[in-house]
């Protein structure tokens, strides 16, 4: 019995057979051939290459933009900073050098009387609560002390006066003003606050002699020499003494 062939092309399936395969090189499993691009496949590769590039370019201003941002936004923060420092320094140095001043006593004369001085002081904002009036050794007389009426009394110290300069033979009749160093100790209030100063004056006084009633003292007003502080200050204020009415 003999057995029946067909060949590849009377085969009715879709399946190459092996002589087609060995002509052509190609099986069911091949890569199909890739289509060349086309000028249109071109140009929309190409602008998609642009948009990616301008949106790296945004991404990239967008970083700058916020980088200087926050750069920016530090300067502010420290200048902002440094004016409020600088504010408050100098606000603290006005209030430490008021503060100095007003706790700096100068005395004037509120009433240049002949027998008696009022006092007060140079700034508006001190008040006076007390004072002690310490004379030169040379004069032999006490301190006194005034409460609330800060004043200078001539006949606290004229007679003292009178004696001294006619031991050290002073003419009887001054020529101008003399003075007579003291040294005060004031006890003052500034806003409340308690404060205490201690300086040297010099009060201003003329002496004229008469026949029949002796010499007269007349007061003509106060000025400020020094502060005085320490053990100090009553040397100073002897030292003073000795330079206007030298010991004979």
């Amino acid at each position: 019995m003999m057995r029946q062939t067909s060949s590849c092309s009377e085969r009715r399936d879709l399946t190459p057979c092996a002589s087609d395969v060995r002509t052509t090189g190609v099986t069911a499993d091949s890569p199909q051939p890739e289509k060349p691009a086309t000028p249109t496949d071109q140009k929309r590769e190409d602008r998609a290459a642009e948009a990616a590039a301008i949106r790296r370019r945004w991404i990239t201003l967008g970083e700058v933009l916020a980088v200087v941002a926050v750069i920016i936004s530090a300067l502010t923060l420290w200048n902002n900073w440094s004016q409020r420092s600088d504010s408050k320094a100098a606000e603290s140095a006005s209030a430490q050098r008021a503060s100095a001043r007003a706790a700096t006593l100068v005395l004037v004369a509120a009433d240049s009387g002949e027998r008696v001085l009022a006092l007060k002081p140079a700034s508006a904002d001190q008040t006076i609560q007390s004072q002690k009036i310490a004379f030169p050794s040379g004069l032999g007389i006490a301190a006194v002390e005034t409460t609330g009426e800060p004043r200078i009394d001539v006949k606290w110290f004229d007679e003292a006066l009178k004696k001294a300069r006619s031991a050290a033979k002073l003419p009887d009749n001054s020529r101008g003003d003399e003075r007579v160093p003291v040294l005060i100790t004031t006890r003052f209030l500034v806003d409340g606050e308690p404060h205490s100063d201690a300086a040297l004056y010099d009060i201003g006084y003329t002496i004229s002699g008469r026949l029949l009633g002796g010499h007269s003292v007349t007061l003509r007003g106060i000025s400020f020499v020094a502060a005085a502080k320490g053990k100090n200050a009553a040397a100073g204020l002897d030292a003073r003494w000795q330079a206007n009415v030298p010991a004979k």
